[in-house]
């Protein structure tokens, strides 16, 4: 991550039920990701050209192919803070904009990773991308559970729990690769959860994380 975000420093130096894409700063978010990939993709190409190396932030085999990948649908970053979660029970009304939004970036109409931007002296900028198995994962889920402009879905990530929740409908949640992971749940993107049901896996995932750091 770190070389990621080192790789884009050198190329670049509400309403709780808000749709993803409705917020009026998206626009301003948008074009950052798309001006950002657009740098990106100059200086991999000039500094990298041929095969893309192993640890490359975005899943592509040629760096030339960069010259197609497209910044696609983006959402806003929904957190729930770790001390709210121990002491209360409903996530949906628990989960706070966190400012950052991610956008898929797609080659031929697939995703290959994620582009992550956030405020910069007052200025919307790509900060880093990364995540292709997420990317993967929110993408096909969103495409199971969204409606036509995806205003039903929240992404939720619980930074303490190491967990991402897709939230449909204010009602119930799709547990992605890292929930999934994190919390021992048998299930995947397309399957649905309950918040109730998921409340005691991510407080004990959360105790976990903590004790782990003291």
């Amino acid at each position: 991550m770190h070389m990621h975000r080192l790789w884009l420093r050198i190329a670049c130096a509400a309403m709780m039920a808000a749709p993803f894409l409705a917020k009026a700063d998206n626009g301003a978010a948008l074009q950052a990701a798309k001006r950002g990939l657009a740098q990106f993709a100059e200086h991999q190409q000039a500094i990298r050209p041929g095969s893309a190396p192993v640890d490359f932030p975005l899943d592509i085999t040629d760096v030339g192919d960069l010259k197609q990948a497209k910044v696609s649908h983006g959402f806003e970053v929904y957190t729930v803070d770790p001390k709210e979660l121990l002491a209360r029970g409903d996530l949906a009304s628990l989960a706070k904009p966190t400012g950052e939004w991610r956008f898929v970036i797609s080659l031929h109409g697939k995703p290959i990773g994620l582009a992550t931007v956030q405020q910069v002296n007052g200025r919307y900028e790509t900060v880093a991308y990364g995540a292709s198995v997420l990317a993967k994962d929110v993408d096909a889920a969103m495409a199971v559970h969204g409606n036509s402009v995806r205003s039903n879905l929240r992404f939720i990530r619980i930074y303490q729990a190491r967990a991402d929740l897709l939230e449909v409908d204010r009602a119930k949640f799709a547990p992605l690769h890292s929930a999934r992971e994190s919390l021992l749940l048998q299930k995947n993107g397309n399957q649905l959860v309950e918040g109730t049901d998921l409340l005691e896996p991510l407080r004990a995932a959360v105790k976990a994380n903590i004790e782990a750091f003291r």
